[in-house]
């Protein structure tokens, strides 16, 4: 799996099905192969980046 954001391979396995990417710095999560991509706030909160992705960038591809 890639980023959808970077397209690179520099991910870290942070959790189950949740991934974070070392060169853009954003959080992935994936449920049923689809990718959710957030962005980590300053508090730790998670705000949400999917709708700057279209569908195709959101499907997991092992």
């Amino acid at each position: 799996m890639n980023c959808p954001n970077c397209h690179g391979s520099n991910l870290g396995k942070i959790g189950h099905q949740q991934f974070y990417c070392w060169n853009c710095l954003i959080e992935l999560s994936v449920m049923n192969g689809k990718i959710n991509v957030n962005e980590v706030e300053e508090d730790g909160s998670l705000s949400s980046l999917d709708d700057l992705f279209n569908e195709e960038d959101l499907t997991a591809q092992w």
